[in-house]
């Protein structure tokens, strides 16, 4: 709990002055929180926790005791990342909510006991749960689903522990009755979808590991026949996200082998993401494509590269007017693509909210890059004008090459054509895009082939540190300092929540695509334009006042990390920053503007940091100890030290924090010694605490990473992009 609460609203009756304007003169009125109206306090509370609302606000007065039980506000709870909710807290708290919750997520609420969860069972009115990355064993599960007997959508995790035969009938109801369905498979099996005959909405997680922990191989040996075809006939929405590997996808073809007989007449929403270059093949998709463009209600779609053509994808777009659509690693579609949005291939295209291009026309490094494998501005201007209510727009692991010859006014450049997308809230760009072209020394890179300009990047002398450093008052030249495009960015979409900008050929040392990733990924420093991207730069996303998260990740021109400080200055309600190998990775240059920009960081919740030799010192953790609200930190280094005892001070200063991973360079004594150290010490006061300290290179660390709370994992630990992911499916 805050325990800024109680402070607040100690005196009801505490006057606030207002400016109040007559026509005579300007006068002073006394105003009571008592005197607000109802409605007005209630949208003060939506914004209080509901652990603080039923424990200290209710307590304040009998005003706000009624309003704090107002079902406006206890109808739909929510406890993901209520990090200070403990065992003895929940059950009180359910105690309270009995009676009034109808919609309750225990969301990666990781920490707590299966004997708490199961006291949800006094929430009978209940119609929505989500207890996703809870301890639940099936039976207790079953205990559960047999008292909600109102239940209608249900999240669970189906672990190896799970055994179908422990349910008993009551629960069994409960599930034929369920209309949505979310499963966390991290084990083969169909989990409770046999015994959900009437579900819209079917939303699967695929985590299996191809081996055991103790190296032996898993395989599906399932029945096929335990997946009936009539448990899909309403099915309006299907989607599945896999993590690497075999299993996974041998798993969904098990899922999908109804689809193969009959495809649902209702089905309007289907989401599949499978990683890797070479995704398996499934027969039935162009019959699922036909079937979509038929009925023209098609709200989301997203296929492998492998499961359709050109022709297919026309015929599912056609007559349709998507809200949601996702092309990842797609580049044979890239044309079809923007025929079906720009020339009336969709019905109405200015439905579309979100657009996912990442990787659409991506080639491998090792083939010539032609100007046809690159964004066109005058193509994204098009399709900001079509597509206006466009909110998020995922452009990574593309290219955009701009010539700064043409000049740099109207739509020659790619940011103002994206300048025209006034709703854009989240945008994934490459690095490159935000060049305005490359130095007058970088040209002759423009026309030579991979090879060479590698082979000049290794002869060439390397610039003395700061010399191409950022100055603010410094004025932008017409190369690759210049900001002038960015600048229309900035202009057209101010109200920007969400950044990525990530350069071509950055793979994370610990990504989720590994080992399927760095097949197609090119060489760092293969594009002249995206090491044009430097601290001028960094500067400029000054503008971007409202971010919430920030993601900055592969630029090798930032050189001392001075915009990050302009960036942190002016970006006040920064809340998640994740920055991975900035500058030089054989030296770390911009320690003091990384630790001056952390200070400036207030309000942020969750750090991710990755560069090859962070050494986290005492002034590292003292300058983090300036991020009071601080929840979650990943440090991630190959080569990189840390000083135990800064560590454990810091966990001492910031209360708040209740993740903290650390995968570094070290022995493994020295890792395992601090992680038991912080677990002991701090672990009684902090029921969440999650601390995992690791050597990076050590041979067991996919054997730890695999312990880590999946939650954490997706959220922060592994890198991946956040853009342009519908709200239950994050694919990799």
């Amino acid at each position: 709990m805050s325990g800024i609460i109680p402070g607040i609203f100690d005196d009801m009756d505490r006057p606030i002055v207002q400016a109040v304007w007559d026509k005579d003169s300007m006068a002073s009125a006394s105003v009571g929180m008592a005197d607000l109206s109802d409605e007005i306090l209630l949208c003060i509370l939506r914004h209080v926790p509901v652990c603080d609302l039923l424990m200290n606000v209710s307590q304040v007065c009998h005003k706000l005791q009624m309003l704090c039980y107002d079902k406006a506000l206890l109808s739909h709870v929510s406890f993901s990342e209520e990090y200070t909710v403990d065992d003895l807290l929940m059950r009180h708290l359910v105690n309270e909510l009995a009676n009034h919750v109808q919609s309750l997520s225990l969301n990666g609420v990781y920490w707590l006991n299966g004997s708490t969860v199961e006291k949800l069972y006094r929430c009978r009115a209940v119609t929505h749960l989500d207890v996703t990355g809870c301890r639940l064993s099936s039976v207790r599960l079953s205990r559960l689903l047999s008292s909600l007997t109102l239940l209608r959508s249900l999240a669970i995790d189906v672990t190896s522990s799970f055994n179908s035969g422990q349910l008993s009938s009551e629960a069994v109801d409960t599930l034929s009755r369920l209309s949505e369905l979310r499963q966390t498979l991290m084990t083969p099996s169909y989990g409770v979808v046999p015994c959900c005959a009437q579900l819209r909405k079917l939303m699967l997680q695929f985590d299996i590991s191809d081996v055991t922990r103790d190296g032996v191989g898993v395989c599906c040996q399932l029945m096929m026949g335990q997946s009936s075809v009539p448990h899909y006939k309403q099915l309006e929405e299907f989607s599945a996200r896999l993590a690497p590997g075999e299993v996974n996808q041998t798993l969904l073809l098990l899922y999908l082998a109804v689809f193969s007989v009959h495809v649902p007449e209702r089905l309007r929403v289907f989401l599949v993401s499978i990683p890797g270059p070479n995704p398996a093949h499934w027969p039935a998709a162009p019959s699922l494509a036909r079937s979509l463009g038929q009925r023209g209600d098609l709200e989301a779609l997203q296929l492998p590269r492998s499961w359709l053509d050109s022709l297919s994808l026309k015929r599912a777009l056609e007559g349709n007017s998507p809200k949601h659509l996702s092309f990842s690693r797609c580049p044979a579609f890239w044309p079809q693509v923007f025929e079906s949005l720009l020339e009336g291939g969709v019905k109405d295209a200015t439905q579309l909210t979100s657009l996912n291009l990442s990787g659409i026309n991506h080639v491998l490094y090792s083939e010539c890059r032609s100007v046809d494998d690159q964004l066109v501005a005058a193509t994204i201007s098009r399709l900001a004008t079509t597509c206006c209510k466009l909110k998020h727009l995922n452009l990574m692991h593309t290219h955009y090459h701009h010539d700064n010859t043409s000049g740099l006014g109207g739509d020659t450049h790619l940011c103002a054509s994206l300048a025209k997308l006034r709703h854009l809230r989240s945008l994934t760009l490459p690095a490159c895009a935000l060049s305005d072209g490359v130095n007058t020394h970088q040209c002759s890179t423009k026309n030579c082939s991979p090879s060479s300009s590698l082979l000049f990047l290794g002869l060439k002398r390397t610039p003395r540190v700061g010399v191409q450093n950022y100055k603010p008052d410094s004025e932008p030249s017409l190369s690759g300092d210049s900001t002038s495009g960015l600048t229309h960015l900035l202009a057209g979409c101010p109200f920007l929540e969400t950044l990525e900008l990530i350069g071509p050929g950055f793979v994370s040392a610990l990504p989720r695509l590994e080992p399927c990733a760095r097949a197609s990924v090119e060489p760092r420093g293969m594009c002249a334009w995206a090491r044009g991207v430097g601290d001028t730069h960094l500067a400029a996303l000054e503008g971007f006042s409202r971010l919430h998260r920030l993601t900055l990740a592969g630029l090798p021109g930032v050189l001392r990390g001075t915009g990050l400080v302009q960036l942190a200055r002016h970006c006040k309600d920064l809340q998640v920053l994740s920055l991975a190998n900035l500058g030089c990775l054989k030296t770390m240059n911009y320690t003091p503007a990384l630790l001056d920009a952390l200070r400036q960081c207030t309000q942020l919740r969750e750090l991710r940091l990755e560069q090859p030799h962070l050494n986290a010192t005492a002034s590292f953790f003292e300058a983090l100890s300036c991020c009071s609200r601080l929840e979650r930190f990943c440090l991630i280094s190959r080569s990189g030290t840390f000083d135990p005892s800064a560590v454990e001070t810091f966990m001492e200063r910031c209360r708040n924090v209740m993740v903290c991973h650390m995968f570094m360079g070290g022995t493994l004594v020295a890792c395992r010694t601090l992680q038991k150290t912080l677990q002991e010490k701090f672990t009684f006061d902090r029921s969440a605490l999650n601390v995992v300290i690791y050597p990076l290179q050590h041979e067991d660390l996919p054997s730890v990473i695999r312990d880590i709370p999946l939650t954490l994992l997706d959220r922060m630990t592994l890198f991946q992009s956040h853009v342009a992911q519908p709200p239950h499916l994050s694919p990799w």
